[in-house]
């Protein structure tokens, strides 16, 4: 038995399927379409409680959920394919750290911006909840630009699952359209992400034009 991924194009998914493309490993993909709000469904959400996206089922039938969890189990899984240095290497931190970064400072802004209405009572808030998301997310990507600066990895030369984490959520948020004239480094991480032989074709999927 391979890999179960629940997931939706342009979801948080898009980061785990790159993944387990790089790594060559078997995976069955099930859709779970946001635009339905199939990840509310009662059985959906026995496997992840939260109704989000990603769930990745392990060939042992373990449930992970978060992907930031989630790509480094498989990184674990499939030391083959040097995806994160090992647990003794600073390399190690130093990937895991903006991986974090990402998932506890960005995504969040990523949900009140897509969902405005869920953070106040008030109708009338939703646009200025909006906007200020948008703002604060792409203050995390300048940051990220200017103290990480990818080279043109997180880890310089060597490719890990931070760059791939990296490249996919920087097309959140409009970020394709901000990103290259804001953060040129990120978006050359995004091109030779983008780029690899095996990610390339997962990433026209989830990240059109």
């Amino acid at each position: 038995m391979g890999y179960i991924l629940y997931g939706d194009a342009g979801s948080g998914s898009g980061p785990v399927e790159m993944a387990l493309a790089e790594i060559g490993a078997q995976v069955e993909l099930r859709d779970v379409p946001l635009a339905t709000n199939a990840q509310l469904a009662t059985d959906y959400r026995k496997l992840n409680p939260m109704g989000r996206l990603p769930t990745l089922i392990l060939p042992d039938g373990t449930v992970v959920t978060e992907s930031v969890a989630i790509l480094i189990a498989l990184a674990d899984r499939h030391l083959e394919a040097g995806l994160l240095p090992a647990g003794h290497e600073s390399a190690r931190a130093t990937a895991l750290r903006w991986m974090v970064l990402v998932a506890t400072e960005f995504y969040p802004h990523v949900t009140r911006f897509d969902y405005p209405d869920r953070f106040s009572a008030e109708p009338a808030h939703a646009p200025a909840i909006a906007e200020r998301a948008r703002e604060m997310a792409r203050e995390v990507w300048r940051l990220i630009e200017r103290e990480c600066a990818p080279s043109p990895f997180v880890l310089g030369d060597r490719f890990s699952m931070a760059d791939i984490y990296l490249a996919a959520l920087s097309r959140w948020n409009e970020g394709a359209r901000w990103m290259p004239l804001e953060c040129p480094r990120v978006e050359a991480l995004v091109r030779a992400v983008s780029a690899r032989p095996r990610i390339a074709p997962v990433w026209r999927r989830h990240v059109p034009g």
